[in-house]
């Protein structure tokens, strides 16, 4: 059975240098009838539990450690029996809100997450954090953002543990060289392509150096 996505939006807070807003994230499923991949478990462990039902959730894939992007995380893992995987480079941000709970798995670029078809390639793209990446299916033609790429441009880089020109970096060199009909999922708002984007992409990155 080929692998299907599934979009659930989950409100909540992100909680970052002092500062609370706040937020609506979408948490992506993909899977098939048997089992399933969570990439970024936010805010409602319960309502995300329910979307997976009773299929195997294989593993819980942070694209980054902002609380919001984690914060259902322990508990969706507890629900299930899923593993959590992190990028070890954003532990530093996953214990200002798990402090007692460490990931299970670490994220490695390059690495592949395979779950009922889906095959899900690890691309590091610090910027937005240290520890970002972005989860490419070229069988699906879709790549997972998180925070790192949106429709408009790419992720916030104004607060603690970010860094415009490596975010620049990062998805001139990761993203922008995907093939242009591939979808973008992001961790916020609508979906776009890596084709839609590129035009004013250039824009930011002569901006960004």
């Amino acid at each position: 059975m080929t692998a299907r996505i599934e979009r659930l939006v989950t409100s909540g807070q992100f909680t970052l240098d002092g500062g609370t807003w706040d937020v609506e994230n979408n948490v992506w499923l993909v899977g098939d009838d048997r089992e399933v991949i969570v990439i970024d478990a936010a805010h409602d462990a319960e309502a995300i539990a329910r979307a997976v039902g009773d299929r195997r959730l294989t593993a819980i894939v942070c694209t980054h450690a902002h609380n919001d992007h984690v914060n259902a995380a322990p508990r969706l893992a507890d629900l299930t029996g899923a593993t959590i995987w992190l990028h070890p480079d954003d532990l530093p941000l996953w214990r200002q809100t798990h402090p007692d709970r460490e990931p299970d798995r670490h994220l490695l670029d390059g690495q592949v997450i395979e779950a009922a078809g889906a095959d899900l390639t690890v691309l590091h793209t610090p910027g937005h954090a240290p520890g970002a990446v972005c989860l490419y299916d070229p069988g699906l033609g879709t790549v997972f953002t998180g925070d790192t790429l949106f429709q408009g441009g790419p992720g916030a880089t104004g607060r603690s543990f970010s860094h415009f020109p490596t975010i620049i970096d990062s998805v001139r060199d990761r993203l922008l060289t995907l093939p242009a009909g591939t979808k973008v999922l992001t961790g916020h708002g609508d979906a776009t392509t890596i084709g839609a984007e590129a035009p004013h992409l250039q824009e930011w990155i002569e901006r960004g150096h």
